[in-house]
């Protein structure tokens, strides 16, 4: 990966960015593509669109939600602890014992998400998950007075940015899911403008929002774009850790290259073509069963208006919704170059009937 395409995803990563917060990010973002697109707009909800060469060829629009997992400030006892309820899906038994940053008017805050220590629980709860209303945010106040003058009911909070570098050329950080495919659309876009082949669709990149609670963004940015092809970039699990049964879930390595998704949710002409170019252009790929609904914005994409020809091509991802995602930088870089190549095959008579 070169070193500013790095430089551009470390920032992204670093941007707080939860479901209906997603400000920074899109700042992120926007000030990146702006440097090769003919435009970018935000639309009313939030979506951030990047086009290119948008004339009458085929349109054709790369989604990947720039939207994180994160919390919700909803109560301040008398002590000044915060309680929160979740954005997104949570595995409650991984929060605790994290330092979070609170998103207010005024800037980050500092906290750590605290529980009842281990030595004052009783046996039976030992082994269970503890609920939320369980856990508070700490931030070193003493009253809830106090607390106030910091923070404000519906405050946001993430986890604190924590973008390392592995072994080869696996890095691991909050949020990959899915800042990581707000990468890939964007570094797609890059790879199409500085090609030296002619580009006969109207392209469209965008940073699609709230897709942690229903997919919001990707279906008004879908019905905004109109597009002929939508396909949306996302993480998926990668079954090379201990624990996987293959027989139940497939097969899908990190370092693998990107996923071809193939299913109902995937109109099987631009599945053949994705397929068609990464073999041509000798791109790692794999290919994963998908047998109805997919659970992405390519759900949002294929259903908008009249149908959209959908795809989705997805980034392998170790340890998904936990604050310690693992993804390979090589599959970010040839996810990107699959699906430029992509856009740059098309005809400007491309049909996509079944």
């Amino acid at each position: 990966m070169r070193e500013a395409s790095k430089q551009f995803l470390k920032e992204l990563l670093a941007a707080p960015g939860p479901s209906g917060y997603e400000g920074p990010v899109r700042s992120v973002w926007k000030e990146e593509v702006s440097r090769y697109a003919d435009a970018v707009e935000v639309d009313v909800h939030g979506n951030a669109i990047a086009s290119y060469s948008a004339g009458d060829g085929p349109r054709v629009m790369l989604a990947g939600h720039m939207d994180e997992l994160g919390f919700q400030i909803i109560y301040i006892d008398d002590r000044g602890y915060l309680y929160f309820d979740t954005i997104g899906g949570f595995d409650l038994g991984m929060v605790p014992g994290r330092k979070v940053r609170i998103h207010t008017r005024n800037g980050p805050v500092l906290g750590v998400l605290g529980k009842k220590p281990i030595h004052l629980m009783r046996a039976e709860e030992r082994s269970k998950v503890p609920a939320k209303h369980e856990l508070w945010i700490d931030i070193g106040v003493t009253s809830a007075e106090e607390a106030r003058k910091i923070v404000e009911i519906g405050d946001p909070v993430t986890y604190d940015p924590n973008f390392e570098e592995l072994r080869g050329d696996l890095v691991v950080s909050r949020a990959t899911d899915n800042k990581a495919g707000a990468w890939v659309v964007a570094e797609a876009l890059r790879r199409v403008t500085r090609s030296k082949k002619t580009c006969r669709a109207a392209l469209f990149s965008v940073a699609t929002v709230q897709e942690e609670i229903g997919l919001r963004g990707a279906k008004t940015s879908a019905y905004g774009v109109n597009p002929l092809v939508g396909i949306a970039v996302d993480v998926t699990w990668a079954m090379d850790h201990p624990g996987v049964d293959k027989r139940q879930v497939g097969e899908c390595v990190l370092g693998g290259g990107p996923v071809i998704n193939r299913g109902a949710n995937i109109n099987p002409v631009v599945f053949d073509q994705l397929v068609a170019v990464a073999k041509k252009k000798k791109i790692p790929h794999q290919i994963m069963a998908e047998p109805g609904g997919t659970g992405t914005d390519a759900n949002a994409i294929q259903l908008s208006r009249a149908g959209v020809a959908a795809a989705l091509v997805s980034l392998p991802q170790r340890y998904m919704h936990t604050p310690v995602e693992v993804v390979s930088l090589k599959d970010l870089d040839n996810t990107a170059k699959l699906l430029a190549e992509f856009v740059l095959s098309l005809e400007k008579d491309a049909c996509f009937i079944p």
